[in-house]
């Protein structure tokens, strides 16, 4: 059936399946209003906990049910977790009501791209990592910091700017004004002509290169448009340009396209996310139509009223109603603690994570603030996971260190004489806080090796203890969410505010982040703050009264 007819259906009521209907029928009605928007542009704001997955589903089986063909119908998400989701979800909802044969399709960015690449005749099997390439050009691996400096500038050069190789060769050859600095165009130069004598791509060449494709190949551009009649985009908030470029022209003139995202969690400005390309969306797509999810389901009724409090003081976002359910429960704790980072960690995982059953997150504002609370867990037995714990016990220098370490003037202490080794900051500092109980580097040594097998034996995938930075979970909840280092120059970032182009805006996106942190709680959430110098996130979320409240014990005390 076309568009148009699919479209005449929906407007003419025609009876819908059975299960479809029963699937509407438990929608809120926001969810329901977005669910069943008439074709054409349409941004879907779903704020945290609002079901924006569930209006997704149901939004695909109303469009099948009104007789729209499944192989028309393109979903694409932001990361390869969302599109398992959402392609299982969907498999399961669609089952009484389509056909055998074509399915939906749910792709990343990414993949999408890969197969437009595919189809249009460019190798995509030779797909590089671009910290390898960088190593081989540079004879070395660069420090973490200077290659996220050169990962950056290689991203927003093709990615957000579209420079081509042979434009920046140009105004390196010829002196003139450049986008990014003297160094990193000349790597850039360098690493590009690399790939093309490589025939090969890096990550983000599979969008770069698909929208060129796109662009050149009428028949290419037609092929994939049929297939894209109708897209559903999610988490529209954190595309880049390229990216959002790829998803207008994949829907043609008609621009039957459904955007779901959220303004308030736009938190990946160093992935070229910007909060203004969602809310300058209208420009791009004359006639959108706008439906606000407006309850979150998942949080707590404080939670929700601080957490609204505290991302209200943004001027970039869109005016909105967010309420919590009528039926949520739980509890907001205030747990001030002056403690020193281990002191903290000790008493929050000995009073915290034995008061209630369930998963229990504690979320940081980076890698290194969880190291404290790996370091406690493996004192104290606790089984946890994380996808990086900050102990930095796997960081190839310390063995080199170790190594080096029994070289060392004996006569001075091992901890002094390890502080004075030239650069190899993070791991001698990781060294320094192991050095600590150890008077040589011979027990230094033992101390690491005990360290790590310990590591092994209590990190664990099915453990209810989770260590994650705030933007490690977006997209996650949890049924117990402890939010840690809320102080003065620590959430938000004061590096980050110090470095920022327009520190303004960098504070506005670390207001977003720490409003991810606090809404990815279902049952309680927890805020570990010094209460000589909160964070002045914590300053405009509650009263000074309040802020200055002791606890009666260390788990500290609930907020109205």
């Amino acid at each position: 059936m076309s568009r148009g007819q699919a479209s005449l259906v929906s407007i003419c009521g025609m009876s819908l399946h059975a299960a479809v209907e029963e699937r509407l029928r438990k929608l809120a009605p926001d969810q329901r209003a977005a669910a069943t928007a008439p074709p054409g542009p349409v941004l879907c704001v779903a704020p945290a906990g609002s079901g924006k997955t569930t209006t997704l589903v149901a939004r695909i089986c109303w469009l099948v049910a009104n007789g729209a063909d499944p192989g028309q119908i393109t979903a694409v998400t932001f990361n390869k977790r969302a599109a398992e989701e959402l392609g299982e979800r969907l498999a399961s909802a669609l089952a009484p009501i389509a056909t055998a044969g074509t399915q939906v399709r749910v792709r990343t960015f990414h993949a999408l791209g890969r197969e437009i690449l595919a189809e249009a005749g460019v190798e995509v099997r030779n797909l590089v990592d671009r910290a390898d390439v960088v190593r081989r050009l540079n004879g070395k691996r660069p420090s973490a910091n200077a290659f996220r400096r050169i990962d950056d500038a290689f991203s927003r050069l093709k990615l957000d700017l579209m420079l081509e190789p042979a434009d920046l060769r140009t105004l390196v050859e010829t002196g003139a004004p450049m986008p990014v600095e003297q160094d990193l165009a000349s790597a850039f130069v360098a690493y590009e002509d690399w790939l093309e004598r490589n025939d090969s791509l890096d990550f983000d060449d599979l969008v770069r290169r698909a929208l060129t494709s796109l662009r050149d190949d009428t028949r290419l551009r037609e092929a994939w448009q049929a297939r894209c009649q109708m897209l559903l985009v999610d988490e529209v908030q954190d595309v880049d340009r390229s990216q959002l470029e790829l998803a207008l022209m994949l829907t043609g003139e008609s621009r039957d396209i459904f955007l779901v995202g959220d303004d308030d969690q736009t938190i990946y400005a160093w992935r070229l996310a910007d909060v203004r390309r969602v809310l300058d969306l209208a420009a791009s797509l004359p006639g959108l139509r706008r439906v606000d999810l407006v309850i979150n389901y998942r949080c707590p009724q404080a939670v929700v009223e601080r957490a609204v409090r505290l991302v209200s003081g943004n001027h970039e976002r869109f005016a909105k109603e967010i309420r919590a359910s009528p039926k949520a429960a739980g509890e907001l704790i205030l747990a001030p603690d002056p403690g020193d980072d281990l002191a903290r960690a000790r008493r929050l995982l000995r009073h915290w994570l034995p008061a209630d059953t369930g998963q229990h997150a504690v979320l940081a504002r980076t890698n290194a603030e969880l190291a404290p609370f790996a370091a406690v867990a493996l004192e104290m037995g606790i089984p946890y996971r994380a996808a990086v714990d900050g102990l930095l016990l796997d960081d190839p220098e310390i063995d080199a260190i170790l190594d080096d370490a029994a070289k060392l003037d004996p006569v001075i202490p091992l901890a002094v004489a390890l502080a004075r080794q030239p650069g190899k900051g993070g791991a001698i500092s990781a060294l320094l806080a192991w050095s600590l109980g150890g008077s040589s580097a011979a027990e230094l040594k033992r101390a690491i090796a005990e360290a790590r097998e310990r590591r092994n034996a209590l990190h664990r995938d099915d453990a209810e203890l989770i260590l994650a930075t705030a933007h490690g979970t977006k997209g996650l909840e949890f049924d117990h969410v402890a939010c840690v280092g809320l102080d003065d120059g620590v959430f938000p970032s004061g590096r980050t505010l110090d470095e920022a182009d327009d520190p303004v805006r960098a504070l506005e996106e670390e207001r977003r982040l720490a409003y991810v942190a606090w809404t990815r709680a279902r049952k309680s959430l927890t805020l570990v703050y010094d209460p000589a110098a909160p964070s002045v996130f914590l300053r405009e979320a509650f009263s000074g009264a309040e802020l200055g409240m002791r606890p009666a014990t260390a788990t500290g005390r609930r907020a109205a």
